[in-house]
């Protein structure tokens, strides 16, 4: 029986130290192949382009496009390849924003190394990971996790003011930004939450306890 094909890992981080730090882990394993370590998301698409890696583990900050951005693009040129995101932030919103975009995994950069094998293996096998600081993020206030919904924080103010009752012509003059810009955010979050009517927002905003005061 042959042996299976190691997992193709490529590293995209734009500080040296940190990309061949985790090179010099992974290539200790031998079910794993470093295919490259670039140091931006448009170089670490091209090469990706090139080499068809299992996984891509990115930075989130990184110079012209961050990490975020880079998520769709990979997702729509290669969607085979599974993004597990890097960063030295356990910062909500930039996780939520990751998983909503497509990333499978979120690991914090002070990790011990086998927790980065780890996570690794668990998105190259069509899972997900996410390391425990993270996790705690996710799960502060205590909120339930099924219960968390990755809006950002403008969708989550217009969410607010459309269950308050305001028409798209009131949420644009408080939030100061145009009533077409609304309309977007609106479809945006009830394709997110997936709710139809504005009575089921307001029902999630209660049930969620997202109204101001609670």
């Amino acid at each position: 029986m042959s042996a299976p094909l190691p997992i193709k890992v490529l590293i995209c981080d734009d500080h040296p130290l940190v990309r061949e730090g985790i090179r010099a882990v992974v290539e200790t394993f031998d079910h794993i192949r470093v295919v490259g370590a670039v140091r931006s998301a448009l170089a670490a698409l091209e090469l990706a382009e090139a080499e068809h890696p299992d996984v891509v583990l990115m930075d989130i900050n990184l110079p012209e496009i961050s990490g975020l951005d880079a998520i769709e693009l990979f997702r729509e040129r290669l969607p085979r390849t599974r993004l597990l995101m890097l960063s030295m932030h356990d910062n909500r919103e930039y996780i939520s924003t990751a998983v909503l975009h497509g990333a499978a995994g979120y690991i914090l950069k002070d990790v011990p190394p086998a927790e980065i094998i780890s996570a690794i293996e668990a998105v190259a096998a069509n899972g997900s990971y996410f390391s425990s600081g993270v996790t705690e993020a996710l799960l502060e206030k205590g909120q339930k996790q099924s219960a968390i919904v990755p809006l950002t924080t403008r969708e989550q103010a217009v969410l607010l003011l459309l269950a308050q009752g305001q028409s798209n012509k009131d949420v644009a003059g408080e939030l100061d930004i145009s009533v077409r810009t609304v309309e977007t955010h609106r479809k945006n979050i009830k394709k997110k939450l997936g709710i139809g009517t504005t009575a089921g927002l307001t029902r999630y905003v209660i049930d969620h306890g997202l109204m101001a005061g609670d």
